[in-house]
């Protein structure tokens, strides 16, 4: 928790509202210097206002840090704020006022020709989301009655209809896709929130006066009130035949020019995948072969669903995922070794310490029982390496991004990976502590998979191993 002598802390939102909200800011007399420049800086102040310090958050992460009282203020999208209250149904946050800024309503959506009635009466419904609070309360209140929800790390519009059969998540993204809309979920919306306590006994107003005075954006924004579906069942059991093709996920993002390279120095190409291209589903030449490209945070859970038989990914997932379901049926085939970062533990570079237990101690040289608290978006990684290192008394804070912006006044430590360490030295941080170095890798299920599949997936291993990176 802050204490009054820190000034007023506000939280601002990265990403595709950082232009529109930082022009509005501005327009108003809150210029926050850096702010619209896309710095790899996340601390800021505001021009004349000497007592407001700003600070910059991926946008889902947001609503915690002012329910936790981290922060006295912060602007974001209404949708986070609803997924962190239709489940945790506390009264620490205060929406101040709805503002004048475009968002994208959550909608949920299938495959074309698909619609919910049918989807519902046909068994397990797999639903994927970066919303899992509002895809659920949104599903139970229209009476789905079997469902499963995938917590897939982003781009929930990849899975439907061959990795499930819903997605829940922003229009613009699904559409884009080529999925039908079946409902809206969440109309959207940019809110300015408070903490109670803080809004209660302290005095904001050198913020207030500005930010209240924001245009007033529309008053319905919010979770919608979903119609109740009418349910048909059949006596027929649906079984599933085994699959026959044999499916690879590949990444995008980052990893996908090291992916491409590894792919080339292989042998293999697929047609709409390379550097510069990134189709959702590109072309083999190889018959029964079928490619997607996906998040690499999930594939390892794609994978040990059985949706594919092979995944390029990073061993950064790998272990992460491990790490929440060590009994996962997943294995390494083969490391790529490209794609190299280091993962461990980052402090602030003004912390007077060169080792892990050098900064345990350092914490709490006044108070035996301080909680050290770990910020990453590698939560369950974040976790182990606590108990590994026997840190005592420690909490874990889930991210989703810009995670460089809580150390040292929101954590102490910070488990996070970098290539260059450029990001890290501009917001004063080094990495104290080394968890690993981990590189590009091909994933699959610990069983081989029988007949054809099996033969495909180990001459694919054969391929790319032959084409890893020995430069070194």
């Amino acid at each position: 928790m802050f204490s009054k002598n820190d000034g007023i802390r506000i939280a601002l939102p990265r990403g595709n509202m950082r232009n529109a909200l930082g022009e509005l800011l501005a327009r108003h007399d809150f210029v926050v210097d850096g702010y619209l420049e896309g710095s790899r800086v996340y601390r800021f102040e505001v021009n004349d206002r000497p007592d407001l310090q700003v600070r910059v958050f991926s946008d889902a992460d947001i609503p915690i840090q002012v329910a936790l009282g981290n922060y006295d203020l912060a602007i974001c999208s209404r949708t986070w704020v609803d997924e962190l209250l239709t489940r945790y149904q506390h009264n620490s946050i205060i929406s101040v006022k709805n503002l004048d800024l475009q968002s994208e309503p959550l909608v949920v959506a299938g495959a074309e020709g698909s619609n919910l009635e049918a989807i519902a009466s046909s068994g397990v419904v797999r639903v994927a989301t970066e919303y899992p609070n509002l895809a659920d309360h949104y599903l139970r209140q229209i009476g789905i009655p079997n469902y499963r929800l995938f917590d897939v790390w982003a781009q929930a519009e990849s899975w439907p209809p061959d990795d499930a059969e819903l997605a829940v998540g922003p229009k613009k993204d699904l559409l884009n896709e080529g999925l039908k809309i079946l409902a809206e979920v969440h109309s959207g919306g940019v809110c300015l929130i408070a903490n109670r306590e803080s809004i209660a006994n302290n005095n904001l107003s050198s913020a207030l006066d500005v930010l209240t005075e924001l245009p007033q954006g529309r008053e319905n924004s919010g979770l919608v009130q979903g119609e109740r579906i009418t349910l048909s069942y059949s006596n027929a059991e649906v079984s599933l035949p085994e699959r026959e093709t044999f499916r690879i996920a590949v990444p995008d993002g980052h990893a996908q020019r090291h992916t491409v390279e590894s792919l080339s120095n292989a042998g293999i190409d697929f047609e709409g995948y390379s550097e510069t291209i990134s189709l959702r589903r590109p072309v083999s030449v190889i018959p029964g072969v079928e490619v997607k490209v996906m998040r690499p945070q999930d594939m390892p859970r794609a994978v040990a669903l059985g949706n594919f038989d092979l995944a390029l990914t990073g061993q950064d997932w790998l272990q992460v995922f491990l790490s929440s379901f060590p009994s996962a049926p997943i294995v390494q085939l083969c490391d790529l070794r490209r794609s190299e970062y280091k993962l461990g533990a980052v402090v602030s570079d003004d912390l007077p310490a060169k080792s892990i237990s050098e900064a345990i101690n350092y914490w709490r040289k006044d108070d035996s029982y301080r909680t050290i608290r770990l910020a990453s978006e590698y939560a369950s990684l974040a976790d182990q390496y606590a108990r590994d290192n026997q840190l005592g008394r420690y909490r874990v804070i889930p991210l989703t991004g810009a995670s460089e912006g809580f150390v040292p006044e929101d954590a102490e430590i910070l488990i996070e990976g970098t290539e260059t360490g450029t990001t890290l030295r501009a917001n004063n941080l080094s990495m104290i502590d080394v968890i690993m170095n981990s590189t590009n890798c091909a994933i699959g299920h610990m069983h081989r998979p029988s007949g054809w599949r099996g033969e495909m997936r180990d001459e694919f291993v054969d391929k790319l191993n032959l084409g890893a990176d020995f430069s070194d």
